[in-house]
């Protein structure tokens, strides 16, 4: 400390710069991921943190992994809604000397599920441009039931399916583009004479309604990025209240997962900015069936 009170020698920015790069790279275990898969270990550690934008890189990047592949750097960008230094930078962060370098990552991985691009828009003439977007949105269906396909995790499918069998009340929870898929799940449950309770927040009451759950209840939550409604503070109010929470969400990057006692990665293709629910409500549909049939037997 200096007669002022400061720090002498390097300045307290240089310091932070300095200890926020030797975390992020300490947090690796190693300077380059060098598959696809070591790279989605590291981001699902949960050991590198990081600022705002280069999150929302990081989960584009696990949501699709075949556009970061097939696309340029100015094309991942503006899907991704950052600028294109900013894929540079996350691209350095893991040891890379720029997006190109580390983009050989993705290009690897799709070979082996081409699948994934399934949802690309058709090459051929459509009749009219509505035509053209049912056609794109039917491909992203198809996109997003063919990685459930690849790839699922039948051991958090079927704890999830105990835990919600056991609960004396389910509560659903979604809101936003996940509210279609819970209020449908609701339905179902009820129709097969499974007590629960849709969280709807109609008249921004959602807090009243998870109002009484308790250690006896469980709450199955739906979660999509960009992850800012308001599903995390209600389940956040049931994990304090020892309830058992399962959860459908797209990305290791969920709020929802520390809360959660088991949880399912689903993640949707889109087209034209819009994006499939296939995928979600297929699952959510499997579980349904699933409790009904554990309670039943």
């Amino acid at each position: 400390m200096n007669g002022a009170g400061k720090p002498s020698g390097r300045s307290l920015s240089d310091e932070a710069a300095t200890r926020k790069r030797g975390r992020s790279l300490a947090a690796l275990g190693y300077f380059k991921p060098q598959t696809y898969e070591e790279l989605r270990a590291v981001l699902s550690s949960g050991t590198v943190h990081f600022p705002k934008r280069l999150r929302q890189v990081a989960i584009f990047m696990w949501q699709h992994p075949s556009d970061v592949a097939l696309g340029t750097i100015a094309q991942v960008a503006a899907q991704a809604g950052v600028q294109p230094s900013t894929l540079v930078r996350f691209a350095q962060i893991f040891g890379y000397s720029g997006f190109s370098d580390f983009q050989g990552l993705f290009k690897e991985h799709v070979k082996g599920s081409w699948p994934e691009a399934r949802g690309e828009p058709r090459t051929e003439a459509e009749p009219n441009a509505t035509m053209h977007f049912l056609h794109g949105m039917v491909g992203a269906s198809q996109a997003s039931l063919g990685r459930i396909e690849a790839g699922f995790d039948v051991e958090s499918f079927e704890k999830m399916v105990t835990l919600l069998a056991a609960a004396e009340l389910i509560y659903v929870i979604g809101s936003k583009r996940a509210f279609p898929v819970t209020a449908y799940l609701s339905l179902t449950l009820s129709q097969q004479g499974v007590r629960n309770v849709l969280v709807d927040n109609v008249g921004s009451s959602a807090l009243d309604q998870v109002g009484c759950i308790g250690g006896r209840d469980a709450v199955l939550a739906v979660s999509f990025s960009p992850y800012n409604s308001i599903t995390p503070d209600l389940v956040a109010v049931a994990h304090e209240r020892k309830a058992r929470i399962v959860t459908i969400t797209d990305s290791t990057f969920s709020p929802l997962i520390p809360l959660s006692d088991s949880w399912l990665e689903v993640v949707e293709s889109d087209f034209a900015g819009f994006r499939s629910l296939a995928a979600s409500l297929a699952v959510g549909m499997a579980l349904v069936q699933g409790v009904a049939a554990k309670r039943g037997a």
